[in-house]
C-alpha cells in the first residue's frame, strides 16, 4: 500500500511539472503575454521609469529655478503700496510759554512777551507821526498777563485730520554688491551639483538592475539544476522500482532512490520561488507594475565570454569620473564661494532708490472733491560696514574650518574608493579563476555521472555512488554559474565606481546620452 502511495505521489508530482512546462512552452490565449526583455531594454525601461532617477530630473528643474531667482536680484525690484488711517484723537498744539514763566512777574512770557518787545520801537515811532498831525490816538499797550495766559499754553488746538490716505510706487535696485554677484556664482554650483546627482542616481540605477538582472539569470540557472536533479533522480527512481520489482535491487537502494526524490522536490520549489522574487525585484528597481509579466532573455552562460579583464588596468583606472569625488569637488567650490560671500560682507554696498507718492488728508469721505498731493524722489543708497561685532570674521573662519572637514573627507574617500576599486578586481580575478576551474570540474562530473548511471543500470555500482556522483555534478554547475554571476556583480560595481558614463569627450556630464 505505502508502495502504490508513492509511486502515485511521484506520478502527480511529475504530471505537475510538466503541465507546468507545457503551460509555459505554450501559454492560453487568454492569458497576457509575457515580455521578455535583454538587459539592454531593462536599463532603458529603468532610466525612464525609475522613481530616484524622476527625482533626481525634478531636482535639477529645483536648483535651475533657484538659480533664476537669484538673477531675479539683478533687476529693478518694483513695488506697489497704499495706506489708510483713520486719526482716533487729533494731536493738540500749544502756541505760547508755561506756567511757571508767567508766574515770575515779567509781563507774561512766552510768544506774547516776544511780540511786545519786538512792538516797543514801532509803537514809539507811531506816536511820534500821530503828534505831528495832532490825532489824539491812545498809544499801544502789550497785552497783561492774564490776556497772554489765556491764549497761550493754557489753551491749545487740534491738528491734523480725520481721514489719511497714501498710495504710490517704489523701486530699488542695486548698482554694487559683491555679495550678491558671487551667491550667483554659488547659485550656478549648486546646479551643477543638482546634475552630478542626477548622474549618481542614474549610475546607481544602472548598477541596480544590472544586480538585478544577474540575479534572475542566477535563479533560473539553479532552477534548471534542480529540475535536472530531480528528474534524474525520478528516473533513477523508476529503474531502481523496477529492479526491486524483480529482486534485483535491494529494498534500502529502494528506499534511498525514493528518498532521493522527495529531497529534490523542495529544492525544485525553492528554485522556482526564487526565480519569482528575483523577477519581482527587477520589476522593482526597473519602476514598472509588479504584476507585469516579464522574463529575461539568455543565461549566465552569454556572459562567459565578457570574463576577460585588464587587471593591470583596473589598478591604473582613474577616479576623475566618480560620481562621488566629482560631487566633493563641486562642494569644495561652493565652500569657497561661501568664503568669499563672507568675505564680501564687509565691502559697501550701493543701491538706487526711487519712490512716488500721492497723498489726502480729509475729514470726509467725498473721494471726488479729494485734494492729492504728490511727493516723489531718487536718491542713491550707501552702505557701509563698520562693526557687526566680528559676525563676519567668525563666518569666514567658519566657512574655512568646513573646507579643512571637506578636505580631509575628500582624501578618505578617496583612500576608500581605491580599497573597493582593489577589492572589485580581486573579486573578478577570483572568479574567473573559479570559473575555469568549475568548467573543468564539470565535465569531470558530468563524466563521472554517466559512468556511475550506466555501472547503477548495470548492476555494478550502488545508488550511493549514484547520488554521490549527482552532487558533485550539481555542485560544480552551480559553482560554475556562482562564478560567472559573481564576476558580472563586481564588474557592474567597478563600472559604477568609475563612473564613464554620460560623459562626453570633454568631461562634462550629459544626461540625454549614454
Amino acid at each position: 500500500m505505502i508502495r502504490k502511495l508513492s509511486a502515485a505521489l511521484i506520478l502527480s508530482l511529475s504530471l505537475c511539472l510538466a503541465a507546468r512546462a507545457q503551460y509555459a512552452e505554450n501559454p492560453p490565449r487568454d492569458t497576457v503575454q509575457t515580455a521578455v526583455l535583454s538587459l539592454e531594454d531593462a536599463l532603458r525601461i529603468a532610466l525612464s521609469e525609475n522613481v530616484s532617477v524622476k527625482v533626481a530630473d525634478m531636482e535639477i528643474k529645483r536648483t535651475t529655478y533657484a538659480k533664476r531667482g537669484t538673477y531675479a536680484a539683478l533687476f529693478p525690484q518694483i513695488n506697489a503700496t497704499g495706506s489708510y488711517q483713520r486719526t482716533i484723537k487729533k494731536q493738540i498744539m500749544y502756541m505760547g510759554g508755561d506756567d511757571d514763566s508767567s508766574s515770575e512777574g515779567k509781563g507774561g512770557g512766552g510768544m506774547a512777551s516776544m511780540f511786545a518787545s519786538a512792538m516797543d520801537p514801532i509803537n514809539y515811532y507811531i506816536q511820534e507821526i500821530i503828534k505831528g498831525t495832532g490825532l489824539l490816538i491812545p498809544p499801544y499797550t502789550p497785552p497783561t498777563t492774564d490776556e497772554t495766559q489765556s491764549s497761550s499754553s493754557n489753551e491749545g488746538f487740534a491738528v491734523g485730520r480725520w481721514n489719511s490716505f497714501n498710495g504710490g510706487v517704489s523701486a530699488a535696485m542695486p548698482l554694487i554688491n559683491f555679495q550678491l554677484w558671487e551667491s550667483i556664482s554659488l547659485a550656478g554650483k549648486a546646479c551643477e551639483l543638482a546634475v552630478e546627482q542626477a548622474r549618481s542616481s542614474r549610475l546607481e540605477t544602472v548598477t541596480q538592475v544590472k544586480q538585478s538582472y544577474y540575479a534572475v539569470l542566477m535563479a533560473k540557472e539553479a532552477f534548471s539544476v534542480y529540475k535536472d536533479v530531480y528528474e534524474n533522480a525520478v528516473e533513477n527512481f523508476g529503474q531502481t522500482e523496477k529492479r526491486y520489482m524483480v529482486k534485483k535491487a535491494s529494498e534500502l537502494d529502494y528506499a534511498r532512490a525514493k528518498a532521493n526524490v522527495a529531497n529534490a522536490i523542495p529544492n525544485v520549489y525553492n528554485a522556482e520561488s526564487a526565480v519569482i522574487l528575483a523577477l519581482w525585484q527587477l520589476k522593482a528597481v526597473m519602476g514598472i507594475d509588479l504584476d507585469t509579466d516579464i522574463d529575461t532573455m539568455g543565461s549566465l552562460g552569454d556572459y562567459a565570454t565578457h570574463m576577460l579583464y585588464d587587471i593591470t588596468e583596473g589598478e591604473r583606472a582613474s577616479l576623475d569620473y566618480n560620481t562621488t569625488m566629482r560631487q566633493l569637488a563641486i562642494q569644495a567650490e561652493q565652500l569657497a564661494s561661501t568664503v568669499k560671500i563672507q568675505t564680501y560682507a564687509n565691502l559697501p554696498t550701493l543701491s538706487v532708490n526711487f519712490s512716488y507718492s500721492m497723498n489726502a488728508m480729509t475729514n470726509d469721505f467725498n473721494f471726488a472733491e479729494y485734494r492729492w498731493t504728490p511727493y516723489s524722489f531718487v536718491g542713491l543708497s550707501l552702505s557701509i560696514p563698520i562693526f557687526t561685532g566680528l559676525k563676519n570674521l567668525n563666518s569666514v573662519r567658519q566657512a574655512k574650518v568646513q573646507q579643512q572637514e571637506l578636505d580631509l573627507q575628500r582624501i578618505n574617500t578617496e583612500r576608500q574608493l581605491r580599497i573597493g576599486i582593489r577589492q572589485h578586481l580581486n573579486t573578478m580575478e577570483t572568479n574567473m579563476k573559479s570559473y575555469y576551474a568549475a568548467g573543468e570540474a564539470v565535465e569531470m562530473a558530468q563524466k563521472a555521472y554517466d559512468i556511475s548511471e550506466k555501472s547503477y543500470n548495470v548492476g555494478k555500482s550502488t545508488i550511493t555512488d549514484l547520488n554521490d556522483a549527482q552532487l558533485v555534478l550539481t555542485q560544480s554547475k552551480l559553482s560554475a554559474s556562482q562564478a560567472i554571476y559573481n564576476f558580472m556583480v563586481a564588474k557592474a560595481n567597478l563600472e559604477q565606481m568609475l563612473g564613464h558614463d554620460w560623459i562626453d569627450d570633454q568631461g562634462n556630464v550629459d544626461l540625454e546620452n549614454r
